[in-house]
């Protein structure tokens, strides 16, 4: 993707990167209906994230096969952390292409730095080394991303679309999927429940 690319290259951090943006109750757009996304790049030319809180149907074992890693009758041999690995919707763009966020105890020549703590890598090596149980410590994994154009996410973020705010590494790779969104909220003192009562009410 250009955005990682570019960010690779120049290594500049933009202002939203290792951010959390919470969608807001009112959010207009169903794909991202109580998400929250973990900004990955930012920067003038666009911005590129990924949902953490959506879960999907397909489990990391299915992926493993599909993708000619692993045999159907070897996935019983998995170690449980990879058996039991959960694999997210990271958002409406190219579903079939994979992201792993992870601590930075595990780096390959493919990773990138998000945040002195963060990387992410988005080629098999990872999920080699997640199947052998030589993994990072912390990961979680993705299909598909989200994106904005220039300029974009700052105007969704000033017509109230979002929230956001610094991403907490226990919150990032919490396995509570189904509770983040609202954890998140309450985490910064707010009630989703209250913002909805008053959305449209300007």
């Amino acid at each position: 993707m250009d955005l990682l690319r570019k960010k690779r290259l120049t290594r500049r951090p933009g202002f939203l990167e290792d951010q959390f943006l919470i969608a807001m109750p009112g959010m207009k757009d169903d794909r991202f209906a109580r998400s929250v996304i973990y900004v990955c790049a930012h920067s003038e030319e666009g911005a590129m994230g990924l949902i953490v809180n959506q879960v999907q149907q397909m489990m990391f074992p299915d992926l493993l096969v599909q993708l000619g890693l692993l045999k159907d009758e070897e996935a019983i041999r998995l170690p449980p952390s990879a058996r039991d690995f959960v694999i997210r919707n990271g958002g409406p763009v190219d579903r079939s292409r994979g992201f792993v966020l992870h601590s930075d105890d595990f780096v390959v020549e493919s990773s990138l730095p998000i945040s002195e703590r963060i990387c992410l890598t988005a080629t098999v090596d990872i999920l080699r080394a997640i199947s052998t149980g030589r993994g990072p410590r912390r990961a979680l994994m993705a299909l598909g991303y989200s994106s904005w154009a220039p300029g974009q996410l700052e105007t969704e973020i000033a017509e109230n679309s979002w929230l956001t705010c610094p991403a907490d590494s226990e919150m990032l790779f919490s396995t509570d999927i189904e509770r983040k969104y609202d954890r998140l909220m309450a985490s910064i003192g707010i009630d989703p429940n209250r913002l909805s009562s008053v959305a449209g009410h300007a």
